[in-house]
């Protein structure tokens, strides 16, 4: 039989942390203790914390941890969830208020259509009236739910962003959540997933495909936390990717006290003083690797300057190990030619892609190769590794510019980028 449930949850009650020697705030729920930690996020930029998440703690009543999803569970057996939503919601406003955070944000997880009656929303909204916390200092935590209740989610949303309220989105790339909760939800801060860290972390592939997710998420306007972060690895991982937050046991655990700034900002420092390490040697490396073929390459350049025919100047440069292949470019970016192509085993590979193995009359204006060549004639120039189209192999592409008696010309030559670092 489900005990009836209140409409008003129970006040508060101060109760006394002899092990830390604060004092905050529990309340209790049938034969549960419940009180809150909060998990510090931090700013890789700013080198402290910026907000803190409330986080439920429960013990039942020989003082046995009880786990909170076993709490919210229950609830929603017993048809209490969204009360037991509130008394956390409660809990994490008056024990926020204790650890003196004057401009950190609280996020808040809210389990959809908990603050969506107009009585308990205006009842939420009188709290934090009455704690002084404007709701710009709330982040709204939401998580995707099935496609079928996501329009009453974004409906949510729109209410407590109106309010003023900040929106996340929770555990992107789990479940349900795709690209279409971005723009129907329209957060401001998305939580990246722990277990795309965790597969960036043991999988290269997947390491390199998380850089250019958080990019896609800057594009839409969203800033970028990564949660989940255990390992001094994981953590290098999320500052390579440039996000914009993080959270995770590396930083700082859950506690009912502020954040260990001196701590946070000492681990943070030491990774921005790895990857600049990290960076300096990997730039290095990869000059050291360029070297010959930047030699070969400015050489071919010059005698196609003084006339003699591309299939001839580029021989010495497809001589080289990992060379591809060499191809020329008028001044709107379209290849005047063939591929110059040198090594016999490359057939079997461009066989695998014929319909773009033919590239005269393609138009390259788009590729960063072109655009540095036309902008900066005076020099040679080296992209990124990318993706070739002509056998989605990772590649580098040198170009230059080059005048042929009265026409201008783009000189580009792909390398082979396998196995070597980005």
């Amino acid at each position: 039989m489900v005990t009836p449930v209140h409409e008003r949850a129970a006040a508060p009650a101060l109760e006394s942390d002899t092990s830390s020697g604060l004092q905050r705030y529990a309340l209790r729920h049938r034969d549960l203790t419940l009180t809150s930690v909060f998990q510090p996020i931090f700013s890789l930029a700013h080198l402290r914390a910026v907000g803190y998440e409330g986080l439920l703690r429960a013990h039942d009543v020989f003082d046995r941890p009880v786990p909170p999803l076993d709490v919210f569970g229950d609830a929603a057996r017993q048809g209490e969830l969204h009360y037991v939503d509130r008394l956390a919601q409660s809990l994490h406003l008056e024990n926020f208020k204790t650890l003196r955070a004057e401009r950190e944000w609280l996020f808040l997880n809210v389990h959809a259509g908990a603050l969506a009656d107009s009585y308990h929303a205006a009842a939420f909204g009188a709290h934090l009236d009455r704690l002084g916390l404007s709701a710009r200092r709330i982040v709204i935590e939401l998580q995707a739910v099935q496609a079928e209740d996501f329009d009453k989610l974004a409906e949510e949303a729109r209410r407590f962003r109106e309010q003023g309220f900040l929106i996340a989105l929770d555990d992107f790339g789990a479940g349900d959540s795709n690209l279409e909760r971005i723009w129907q939800l329209d957060p401001d801060i998305v939580k990246v997933d722990r277990m795309m860290l965790s597969q960036a972390a043991h999988r290269t592939q997947a390491a390199a495909i998380l850089p250019g997710f958080v990019a896609m998420l800057h594009e839409a306007g969203k800033l970028v936390l990564i949660e989940g972060v255990e390992t001094e690895h994981e953590a290098q991982l999320a500052f390579s990717c440039d996000a914009d937050f993080v959270q995770g046991f590396h930083f700082g655990r859950p506690s009912p006290a502020s954040a260990d700034s001196t701590y946070a900002a000492e681990r943070i420092s030491a990774l921005v003083e790895r990857h600049r390490q990290e960076d300096a040697a990997r730039e290095r490396g990869r000059a050291s690797r360029l070297a010959p073929y930047l030699r070969a390459f400015e050489r071919a350049g010059e005698r196609l300057a003084q006339g003699e025919p591309l299939e001839e100047v580029c021989w010495n440069f497809l001589a080289l190990d990992r060379a591809a292949r060499c191809f020329l470019l008028d001044e709107q970016g379209r290849q005047t030619g063939r591929n110059v192509v040198l090594r016999a085993d490359r057939a079997g590979q461009e066989a695998r892609f014929l319909p773009v193995a033919d590239a005269q009359g393609a138009n390259w204006m788009r590729r960063p190769y072109f655009i540095a060549a036309m902008q900066a004639p005076d020099r040679v120039h080296a992209t990124k590794p990318y993706l070739s189209i002509n056998e989605a192999l990772p590649c580098i592409t040198l170009s230059m510019s080059v005048r042929i008696g009265e026409r201008a010309c783009v000189l580009c030559a792909d390398i082979d980028w396998i196995g070597e670092d980005a």
